[in-house]
This record gives structure tokens, C-alpha cells and sequence, in this order.
């Protein structure tokens, strides 16, 4: 049980910065970039990041966390990081929130951007433009927050399961020193009864002459 809910949370964890890092590439780094060029240029440039982004590279860790994220939550219900379980609750919520924005507002958004057709064959290039560029660049922030902040909560899980980990590893040992009923219960000497107390004086030894 132990080892399943570590590798989970790892992979879980994993994913979603992967999906963090993603959007939060296009909204500092890749949108800037396209919304400085032309609008011939924008549109398809968008066009086919949007179909190649269709591949198992990102679908496997977009798609594949959010069964994960379910199964870390319930492996910390049933399992000993109850202290992780908060938090990995509020990276399901996050995660589950940035799923509806693609799926509600960008998803659309790109269909609508592939069916205007060949950019070159477009006739209000600066209209379609419009239509799509700003919603999709601010909902793009939107989800690249959300997906932050859930890896954020997962990296702080990892961090309270691999202490309740430690936890157990240094209290499951045998103890170094001597257990007390020991020390105050010696046993008794050659010359010591049971019954008495172990500052009696051993007898004198008779020299053999």
C-alpha cells in the first residue's frame, strides 16, 4: 500500500507539473510572441499547434491525471498520510477547475479557429483574429494558474507523506539503550539472592593455605 501511494503521488505530481509548465509556456512565453506578429501568421501558427498538440505525449499526463489525482486521494483516505489528504483534495479540485476551462472555452475556441479554413483563403483574417486570440490568451492564464496551484498542493503532499514516512521508518527500530524495567531490575550476581538488594556484600573467599 505504502509503495502504490508513493508511486502515485509521484506520477501524479509529475503530471500535472507538466501540464503546469505547458500552459504557463504559452502564457508567458508563446502567445506574446504570436501576438506580436501578423495575423496570417497567428492564425496559423495556432492552427497547427492545435493539431499536433492531438498526440500521446500530452493526452496521456492531461488525461491520465485526473484518475490519478482520484486514486492518490482515496489510497491517503484508506492509507497512513491522512496529513497529505487536504491537500491532495485541493489539487483534485484545481486540477478538475483547468479541465473545464479547456474544455468549456479553449477546446471550442481552437475548433472554431480550424474550421475558418486556410488562412490564406481567409477573407477577415483581423476578425477571426480577434474572435479568438483574447479569450483564448486569458482563460489560457486562468488554466495555467489552476494547474499550478494543484502541483503546488501535490509537491506539499509529497512533502507530508515522505515525513509520515521518516515518521515510521525511525519509530519502527529497536531502541540503542536499555529498557528501564532492566536498570532497575538487574539480575542478580553469583553472589546475590534474588530476593535481596544489589548492594549486598558478597561473603569473604577463605584463602587456601
Amino acid at each position: 500500500m505504502r509503495h502504490l501511494q508513493t508511486g502515485t503521488l509521484l506520477v501524479t505530481t509529475l503530471f500535472t507539473g507538466l501540464m503546469a509548465g505547458l500552459f504557463s509556456a504559452f502564457a508567458y512565453s508563446v502567445m506574446p510572441g504570436l501576438g506580436r506578429s501578423s495575423d496570417h501568421t497567428l492564425v496559423e501558427a495556432m492552427q497547427g499547434i492545435n493539431k499536433a498538440i492531438i498526440n500521446p505525449a500530452f493526452m496521456l499526463p492531461f488525461m491520465g491525471s485526473i484518475p490519478l489525482l482520484g486514486l492518490a486521494v482515496a489510497l491517503a483516505w484508506r492509507g497512513q498520510s491522512r496529513s497529505a489528504l487536504p491537500w491532495l483534495i485541493a489539487a483534485l479540485v484545481l486540477y478538475l477547475m483547468a479541465f473545464v476551462v479547456t474544455s468549456a472555452v479553449n477546446v471550442p475556441l481552437n475548433d472554431k479557429l480550424a474550421q475558418a479554413g486556410d488562412p490564406d483563403h481567409i477573407r477577415h483574417l483581423a476578425r477571426v483574429r480577434s474572435d479568438f486570440e483574447g479569450s483564448w490568451v486569458a482563460w489560457n492564464v486562468v488554466r495555467a494558474l489552476l494547474h499550478t496551484a494543484a502541483f503546488g498542493c501535490l509537491t506539499w503532499s509529497l512533502v507530508l507523506h515522505g515525513a509520515h514516512r521518516a515518521h515510521d521508518s525511525a519509530g519502527g527500530g529497536t531502541s540503542l539503550h536499555t529498557p528501564a524495567h532492566v536498570m532497575e531490575h538487574p539480575r542478580p550476581g553469583p553472589y546475590q539472592h534474588p530476593g535481596r538488594s544489589s548492594s549486598a556484600v558478597a561473603p569473604p573467599v577463605e584463602p587456601v593455605i
